[in-house]
C-alpha cells in the first residue's frame, strides 16, 4: 500500500500565534511531526502543505517535502482538511493509496504509531484508521444530557433513562488529533472517513492536542517529564 504523508501547517495561527515555529521544548512544534513521519517505515512520501513561505523554509530545513504553497483559500479557519488535502493529491503527480494526516498540534506520537495504523487499515480493509482515546464515563453518551425543541434535557442517545452502572457502559471513544489514515478513494468522494472506521487507542496520560496556550504547557510538561 503506497501511503502518502501529509503535515498541513498554515500560517496566522489564532489559539498560539506562529505556533508551528514556535519552539516547544527547544525545537520548532513542526520538528515533532517531521521526526515522527521521516522514521515511518510505511510512508512512501512526506509532504508539508503551507501557504507561509516562512513555515516552508523551516518544514524543508526538517527534511520535509515542500513542492508546493497551499493556495490561500485553503488557508482559513474553517477551510475542511478533506479539501487541503484533496489539493495535495491532486497536486502531485504521483498516485497513492492512502493518505496519513499528521497534525503538529499532536507533537507526541509513540514510536511506531504511524506504521501500526497504516497496518491496521491494511489489515482491515477499513475505509479510515484513527487514533483515538477512551471517553471518561462522566462524558459516555448515555451518561450526556442535550436539550431537545422543547427545551427539555434528554440523553443524548435518545434513551428513556440512563445506564445506571459505569461497569455497563459501553466503551466510547474520541479522537485524540494524533494520526488519520484515509484511503485515497475516500477523500475524493469529500468523505474521508467512510462507513468503516478503525481506532488505535492510546493513553490519555501521554497524549496532548494543543489547541491553546494551557495545552501548550502541558506539551512543555510532559516533554519535561520523558526527559527526566
Amino acid at each position: 500500500m503506497r501511503t502518502l504523508g501529509v503535515i498541513p501547517a498554515r500560517g496566522g495561527s489564532k489559539g498560539v500565534p506562529g505556533k508551528n515555529t514556535r519552539l516547544l521544548g527547544g525545537r520548532p512544534l513542526l520538528a515533532y511531526s517531521a521526526q515522527a513521519a521521516l522514521a515511518s517505515a510505511r510512508l512512501d512520501r512526506v509532504v508539508l502543505t503551507t501557504d507561509d513561505a516562512a513555515i516552508a523554509e523551516v518544514g524543508a530545513s526538517l527534511g520535509l517535502d515542500v513542492p508546493f504553497l497551499r493556495p490561500s483559500r485553503l488557508a482559513d479557519d474553517d477551510s475542511p482538511m478533506v479539501e487541503v488535502l484533496r489539493h495535495a493529491i491532486e497536486t502531485l503527480t504521483e498516485s497513492y493509496d492512502a493518505v496519513c494526516l499528521l497534525q503538529p498540534t499532536s507533537p507526541l506520537r509513540p514510536v511506531g504509531l504511524i506504521d501500526d495504523c497504516i497496518d491496521l487499515l491494511e489489515a482491515s480493509g477499513a475505509d479510515s484508521v484513527v487514533t483515538m482515546l477512551p471517553v471518561p464515563a462522566e462524558h459516555n453518551p448515555h451518561w450526556v444530557y442535550l436539550r431537545g425543541p422543547d427545551g427539555r434535557l434528554q440523553i443524548s442517545t435518545g434513551e428513556a433513562w440512563p445506564i445506571t452502572r459505569r461497569q455497563d457502559l459501553p466503551e466510547g471513544y474520541h479522537r485524540d488529533g494524533s494520526v488519520y489514515v484515509f484511503r485515497t478513494s475516500r477523500i475524493r468522494t469529500g468523505n474521508p472517513y467512510g462507513a468503516h472506521i478503525e481506532a488505535v487507542v492510546g493513553d490519555p496520560a501521554s497524549s496532548v492536542n494543543i489547541d491553546d496556550i494551557d495545552d501548550w504547557a502541558r506539551a512543555e510538561a510532559l516533554l519535561g517529564r520523558a526527559a527526566d
